[in-house]
């Protein structure tokens, strides 16, 4: 069978779903079946180690008809095709396709989404008509699908991140020197985020800020992510708290995970989440974990993290004071971590997802001149 994937975002997106992308890429190259996939983007992603059945497309179409020129060369030369990064891929379908969603933030203006979210709003109705399956990245995103779109209830499927193997509890190898690399002494409390309001940074340093000088001692707050939008109020609230709180920036994938071995916590009370990825990655690593009350992270966390409301600084300042005082409380998550964690896997998130994309109907293929294809 021949399947054509939307796979921009593993070079365009950093983490989120540009790991998802990345980590199902690795899946299906992993497995045995003899498919060909045909992978669209702008810019191939070469450092998968994807073997011959993978090939790259880079269709040249400028800004917002990118999605509608991949999509009409899906069509051309595949037998399916699968959605990950825009809804209107699937407008210019003329073959059964399967669509990733992720989450519904940019459906809640309270989130303060950026600009480009109107255009999910947009086309997601239209992938819903187009659209023959779903798949959704956490139990929390399908029961939201299938509230606002009943009608695809019956063809959704779960298919959960994981986290890399890299993340793993220590001690690494090598680990002391990416901290020093990093200018990171301890000890530390880590979030990892891209700076963008429903990550709910702001209130997370004012919980912190805000500890007793006893309670919060010689810690750290450290902040590793890129920037992302509306960044000024809590960039401002870093500067403020100088003494107490530093932005590292972007971390590279390779040295995320001595950040989290090195971190006797890690906070992560985002106000909304399609899945969580950042504590799935840091149970695994065997890192105390607080975060929200709300959205998908109880799907993640079970009962292996401390959980806190999101909008409660009080409560969020709570649950820092009582992992930082409370030693044995902090091993005793840092040790529930890894099992947790290790209910999720890569390998059967690209076996579901395959699965999905086996089942549809093969549409017949028009055979046409397309898009130049080179090996991934």
């Amino acid at each position: 069978m021949r399947i054509a994937i939307d796979a921009r975002a593993a070079a365009e997106v950093p983490a989120g779903r540009g790991r998802y992308v990345r980590e199902l890429l690795r899946g299906l190259a992993r497995r045995e079946e003899d498919h060909e996939y045909l992978l669209y983007a702008r810019t191939p992603w070469l450092d998968g180690e994807l073997d011959g059945r993978f090939r790259w497309v880079t269709p040249n179409a400028p800004g917002l008809s990118w999605p509608l020129a991949a999509g009409l060369a899906m069509s051309r030369r595949a037998d399916v095709a699968l959605a990950c990064t825009s809804y209107a891929m699937t407008l210019p379908w003329r073959i059964p396709g399967a669509v990733i969603v992720w989450d519904f933030a940019p459906f809640d203006r309270a989130l303060q989404p950026p600009r480009g979210s109107l255009l999910e709003r947009l086309t997601l109705p239209v992938a819903i008509r187009r659209g023959s399956e779903f798949v959704a990245i956490s139990n929390a995103t399908g029961a939201e699908l299938n509230a606002r779109y009943p009608r695809s209830s019956s063809r959704t499927v779960i298919a959960q991140p994981a986290a890399d193997a890299s993340f793993r509890p220590g001690p690494v190898a090598g680990d002391d020197e990416v901290l020093r690399r990093l200018g990171v002494r301890g000890p530390y409390v880590l979030v990892t985020a891209t700076l963008e309001p429903r990550k709910n940074l702001s209130r997370l340093i004012e919980a912190f800020a805000g500890l007793p000088a006893d309670v919060r001692g010689d810690w750290t707050l450290l902040l590793a992510g890129a920037r992302g939008w509306q960044t000024d109020p809590m960039l401002a609230e870093v500067a403020r708290h100088a003494d107490l709180v530093r932005a590292l920036g972007y971390v590279s994938e390779h040295d995320l995970p001595a950040l989290y071995r090195g971190a006797e916590l890690f906070c992560y009370v985002s106000l909304y989440e399609g899945f969580g990825i950042p504590v799935l990655e840091a149970m695994q690593s065997g890192t105390a974990v607080l975060t929200s009350s709300v959205s998908s992270m109880p799907e993640v966390g079970g009962d292996a993290v401390r959980y806190a409301n999101p909008l409660d600084i009080e409560d969020i300042r709570r649950g820092i004071a009582e992992l930082l005082l409370d030693e044995q409380a902090r091993a005793r998550y840092a040790a529930a971590g890894p099992p947790r964690a290790a209910l999720f896997d890569w390998d059967r998130t690209a076996a579901t997802v395959l699965g999905v994309l086996e089942r549809l109907p093969k549409g017949p293929r028009r055979r046409r001149r397309g898009w130049p294809v080179t090996p991934a």
